[in-house]
């Protein structure tokens, strides 16, 4: 049943919007300088394992800063903690867009990653501080729709970019989107938290509140699979670049054009799925989204592994994965938080800490064996299936109470 917490200060439609903007700035720079990385390789002189080091360093700067980002905001409020992280962001922007070395530019990136930290970590809280049931799943679907559409447009619009003018301009728009999205939330964005205070710093109680988190089935059932799906989305974005770049054999606008695919196949998943969320709910879509999980990470395997590489056969397999997250995102977001409103900033940093942690163990794990389709055969592929695995297994240990749907 639909339903809205009664002190809602900012409307659904307003919640949505700054949400996806804010969830959007993490994938977003991730991705937008992917058709660069082999760019970069001869505009610093150095080596491929050099270039993905930054990539490395923010996927840390990113995962890490979530630990605190969210009790910082449940401490001093959403609005002042996001300015400040978002200002983090765009001074970094600024240092990786004027790199002389490639060791500053992994620098910069990592701090560029704890800026952009604070987008996951506030978008979901502020959903969870006002609204729940039905509701909250509509507003997820929006955010899950920019969470996983960011590092889909973004390799298009940097491969365009970068052919265009060059890799510095890639760095740019970033800066202009911080930018944006700071006017953005100084004007529009209220304050959500109910119960700002110190208590949420206390390094007691927060080291107790994520023990409990991880603890909890009904946390980690579905924090587990958003960080096996979206954490292999993002590992994806280490490899196809290299992949359709190099093996295939395209352009960096044409793996742009290419990439549109996969922003495509997710849209039309959250399409679909926005409209069934008006007649089901939200819990009844993820049994079918897991299934496709599944049938991606089979295809996956099977097609690296036997099929020369190929515009369908690397992404044939990908759309399949994307268009499937759009299923089991918007109740795996609500259901992972609606348990924990008194730690809301924490329970979703947590879960953010969780899929960008999930995307540093892929890529380190690609990057170990050496080679992308390797590793997209054997570690890409096996992500959703563990996604899926652990959901079932901890799904069987929450005992639910008694309600009429």
């Amino acid at each position: 049943m639909e339903t809205a917490v009664t002190s809602s200060v900012m409307t659904a439609r307003r919640t949505s919007l700054l949400g996806a903007g804010l969830v959007a700035i993490g994938p977003v720079s991730m991705a937008l300088y992917t058709p660069a990385m082999p760019a970069l390789v001869e505009a610093f002189g150095t080596t491929d394992v050099a270039i993905k080091l930054t990539l490395t360093a923010y996927f840390v700067g990113f995962a890490l800063a979530q630990l605190v980002c969210g009790p910082l905001a449940d401490a001093f409020g959403r609005k002042p903690m996001t300015l400040m992280f978002l200002g983090l962001y765009v001074v970094s922007s600024i240092f990786a867009t004027f790199a002389p070395t490639i060791e500053f530019m992994i620098a910069a990136r990592g701090f560029q990653g704890v800026g952009a930290a604070i987008g996951i970590a506030v978008s979901r809280a502020m959903v969870r501080d006002q609204f729940t049931g039905q509701a909250s799943a509509r507003i997820m679907n929006t955010i899950a729709m920019m969470l996983a559409l960011g590092p889909a447009v973004s390799p298009t619009i940097g491969g365009f970019v970068l052919e265009i003018f060059g890799w510095q301009e890639v760095f740019w728009c970033m800066i202009i989107y911080g930018a944006v999205l700071m006017v953005a939330v100084t004007v529009f964005q209220s304050e959500t938290n109910p119960n700002p205070g110190l208590q949420h710093l206390n390094p007691r109680l927060l080291a107790a509140n994520y023990v409990n988190l991880l603890r909890d089935p009904r946390f980690m059932a579905p924090g587990l699979l958003v960080g096996c799906g979206l954490g292999n989305l993002y590992a994806l974005t280490t490899v196809l670049p290299f992949l359709l770049i190099y093996d295939v054999g395209l352009s960096p606008s044409e793996f742009g054009i290419v990439m549109i695919l996969q922003s495509g196949s997710f849209i039309v998943g959250t399409i679909i799925t926005g409209r069934l969320l008006k007649h089901m709910n939200a819990k009844r879509l993820v049994p079918f989204g897991m299934g496709m999980l599944l049938l991606s990470s089979a295809l996956m395997c099977i097609t690296t592994l036997t099929i020369d590489p190929s515009v369908v056969s690397v992404m044939g397999p990908v759309m399949l994965f994307v268009f499937a997250l759009a299923f089991v995102l918007p109740a795996s977001f609500t259901e992972g938080l609606a348990a924990f409103p008194h730690i809301a900033g924490a329970a979703s940093s947590l879960m953010g800490f969780l899929q960008f942690g999930g995307g540093i163990v892929a890529s380190l794990a690609v990057a170990a064996i050496g080679d992308p389709a390797l590793g997209k055969a054997f570690i890409l592929s096996a992500m959703p299936a563990i996604g899926v695995a652990a959901y079932l297994m901890l799904k069987s240990r929450i005992v639910e109470p008694a309600a009429a749907e």
